[in-house]
């Protein structure tokens, strides 16, 4: 079996986290199959790059880089010296080299009080950069033959949007010329996160982007499936956190995976399915912390199920946004004004809902996107387009998931009156043509409720033959 494995930023957090990543790529090893790997930074250490180099480009005094390095370098050491003491010399001057390249180009972006996006880009591929010479070592030390790649190395190529970069068609070829002749005898071990523009310019690939980095890798080697190694055991019901008694779900579909993550569920982000699901290949959630647990299995099924509902989401950290006016009426290119004008602010809109009469249109945008849609639709309201525009940031997406859905009369009646006896009021409601998602709004206060009446109203507790 070909398997290609990524692992998240708290599966390798300190030495004995990657003690036991090792450990699950061993076993899988021996049992016969090929392994490439994928990995994230050890948690924490992205964000603290993005702080650093923000910082280094606007303080008005010399910023600490030297403790800050040192820092960096005491976290990556111990573990190395806990987990692969033979090879602490030769990977320990990997690791200072690494990081006397990160000193420098910190210090440049001080002295420039300049950072770009292109200079961004590279800081934050540090973490990668750090984090798979320890795997890479801890693999060594037992015995297992392994090799470390950049993302660059490993034949992504991508566009050049230094953030939010995407992989090109022609990185496929280049991935399978490089990684399959590796795994037939060797463990590579990608650095997640990142890519290379043709010119070989090191770009980043956004939220989620170590596991769109595996799938892009899975999907050009022709992996038999892409396992997620995070920190729980696979897709739930309901974030644990507010049901007590949520379970995680065996299987989902790429659709009912997508419709989850984008309203807030610990599931893999669309773009990163996007790969796996053009080559169909099954993608495994699964948990480091308990690997015998089966975890949730994200493929492409087709079949009846008799559990209609699937999960229950909930996103918290939106805002309502409001466009109320009569001369809305009737009026051709309304809507593509007002959507023109919020994409050319980056902002982006997560639900929609208008009304019959055509004299509102409500959205639901990011919180911290709010101000941006109000500034960018002001200027609709100055050109008497629309009436008034008003928002409310004390509100809950709620999102209704499943499949089975689709085609099956009276769930949206069942989702409606469980709210109405549970005297919960519903502000905006949006379903996809799809059927898979019923998401609606109601007050913050409201959000964690509404889930726990619909976990119970469709007793997604029970487990039942999926």
């Amino acid at each position: 079996m070909r398997l290609l494995m990524k692992f998240g930023g708290t599966s390798v957090g300190d030495g004995e986290r990657i003690r036991n990543v090792a450990g699950i790529i061993g076993e899988s090893h021996r049992q016969g199959n090929e392994v490439a790997v994928v990995v994230s930074a050890m948690s924490g250490v992205t964000d603290q790059l993005i702080g650093m180099a923000t910082e280094v480009s606007t303080c008005i005094t010399k910023p600490l880089i030297d403790p800050y390095i040192a820092s960096l370098r005491e976290r990556h050491m111990r573990a190395l010296e806990q987990e692969a003491p033979s090879l602490v010399h030769d990977v320990g001057e990997h690791i200072d080299s690494r990081l006397e390249n990160l000193r420098n180009i910190l210090t440049a972006i001080y002295n420039l009080r300049e950072l770009t996006p292109r200079s961004r880009d590279y800081v934050i591929s540090f973490g990668e950069r750090l984090s798979s010479y320890v795997l890479c070592a801890a693999l060594r030390e037992r015995g297992l033959p392994s090799v470390v790649l950049d993302g660059c190395e490993a034949g992504i190529v991508t566009t050049p949007q230094h953030g939010e970069a995407l992989a090109l068609p022609s990185s496929e070829a280049r991935i399978k010329g490089r990684i399959v002749p590796l795994i037939g005898t060797t463990i590579p071990v990608i650095m997640g996160y990142m890519g290379c523009t043709e010119e070989g310019i090191t770009t980043t690939l956004g939220r989620s982007g170590s596991d769109y980095s595996a799938t892009i890798v899975g999907a050009a080697i022709d992996a038999d499936e892409i396992w997620i190694w995070t920190d729980v055991d696979g897709v739930m019901t309901a974030d644990p956190r507010i049901i007590g008694d949520a379970r995680v779900i065996p299987s989902v579909s790429y659709l009912e995976a997508m419709e989850l993550s984008f309203f807030g569920a610990k599931v893999l982000h669309p773009r990163a399915l996007d790969p796996a699901m053009r080559k169909n290949i099954p993608v495994r959630v699964k948990n480091t912390f308990n690997p015998s647990h089966p975890g949730t299995l994200v493929h492409r099924d087709e079949r009846v199920h008799s559990r209609v509902v699937k999960s229950i989401t909930i996103h918290q950290n939106v805002a309502l946004v409001n466009i109320n006016g009569i001369r809305l009426i009737g009026r051709p290119g309304v809507a593509k004004t007002i959507f023109s004008a919020l994409a050319e602010s980056d902002v982006n809109v997560m639900m929609i809902s208008q009304g019959s009469s055509e004299a509102n249109i409500s959205l639901i945008v990011e919180k911290a996107q709010l101000d941006a849609a109000l500034h960018a639709l002001n200027g609709i309201v100055k050109d008497g387009i629309v009436r008034e525009i008003t928002s409310d940031r004390e509100v809950a997406a709620v999102a209704v998931v499943g499949a089975g859905m689709a085609g099956t009369p009276g769930i949206s009646g069942k989702i409606f009156t469980a709210m109405g006896k549970a005297g919960i009021n519903i502000i905006m409601i949006s379903q996809g043509s799809s059927e898979v998602n019923v998401s609606f709004v109601v007050k913050a206060q409201d959000g964690k409720r509404a889930v726990q009446v619909l976990h119970d109203e469709f007793r997604l507790a029970e487990a039942v033959d999926e």
